[in-house]
């Protein structure tokens, strides 16, 4: 399938694999873009030489383009975004911040960026600070949310930029890629279907988790705070809920998150652990490679839209 995404980055599919911190390294990233997509490492917190080695990992894994994920209010942005440029990989994704003070020195080393936008003003300011594309994640998505649906989000960002959408966000297989298209996106990011893919590292408890999750089954914690999150409802969950009802201070509430996703993913705690995940966790029923998800997803996908003569 050939979108304005695809022609811009050299890829097969326009399916971006999440940045999902703690999750997503080189093994994931690399088996992602072995398969037609894009596959992405997650900065997150960590510092540049653990980036530059993912880096690293993935490039003697893969040969195709792939991504890194830079949190900009890491404390290590300043020097992961001299790696990225060192390292001169294929796309930047951003996220937490404005990445226009590395704007330049990305564009110089010919990397592609491509911020996270919860809204069509920040779109537009993406835009006019030159970046390449813009991803419009919806509240469906896991881990750190906006407050405007996919659905709603995609369509009004189309219209208000003229660079590529890619949309994220409740998107699980490939009647939401289909969906997205019909709203304008060029692609789409998919991360909690990706958790329970063969090359993803994350903890069996925590997949299992996932693979067993129902509709109803994520919730939203810290909006009382301003930084809400979506997540598995666990018992970590109920007692931040009741903190925040209680009226605890954000400092407070952090006592219970620190460190949580960590637990989650390495060791498998799925009590105190942040098991973060999207609203479609209830649609996702099988491990498979990525190759196996990426191949199914477009299969569906092109079926649909094929009957509505795209």
């Amino acid at each position: 399938m050939k979108t304005a995404i695809t022609e811009l980055l050299g890829i097969r599919y326009p399916i971006f694999q999440g940045g999902m911190a703690w999750v997503a390294e080189n093994s994931l990233a690399s088996a992602v873009s072995n398969a037609g997509g894009l596959g992405i490492i997650a900065a997150g917190n960590a510092p540049a030489d653990y980036v530059r080695e993912q880096i690293r990992m993935t490039k003697e894994k893969t040969d195709r383009p792939f991504g890194v994920n830079i949190m900009l209010l890491s404390p290590f942005a300043a020097e992961v975004a001299q790696v990225v440029t060192e390292e001169k990989v294929a796309v930047v994704t951003t996220g937490a911040g404005n990445p226009g003070a590395y704007m330049e020195q990305w564009k110089g080393a010919g990397i592609r960026v491509i911020p996270v936008v919860a809204s069509v003003a920040l779109a537009k300011m993406m835009q006019r600070g030159g970046a390449d594309a813009v991803i419009a994640e919806g509240c469906e998505s896991g881990g750190h949310i906006g407050e405007s649906t996919t659905m709603t989000l995609v369509p009004q960002v189309v219209d208000g930029v003229t660079v590529p959408v890619i949309a994220a966000g409740g998107i699980g297989d490939g009647r939401g890629f289909a969906a997205t298209m019909m709203l304008g996106a060029s692609g789409v990011q998919m991360g909690t279907r990706f958790l329970v893919a063969k090359e993803c590292v994350i903890h069996q408890n925590y997949k299992d988790r996932v693979l067993k999750a129902k509709d109803i089954d994520t919730v939203v914690t810290a909006r009382s705070v301003g930084h809400p999150c979506r997540q598995l409802r666990n018992q970590m969950t109920r007692k931040y809920l009741e903190m925040e009802k209680e009226g605890c201070t954000f400092e407070e509430l952090e006592t219970l998150t620190v460190g949580s996703l960590r637990k989650a993913v390495q060791e498998g705690d799925v009590t105190g652990g942040s098991m973060m995940s999207g609203q479609i966790a209830g649609m996702v029923k099988k491990e498979q490679t990525c190759q196996e998800m990426i191949e199914e997803i477009m299969a569906q996908a092109e079926a649909l839209l094929g009957k509505q003569g795209v």
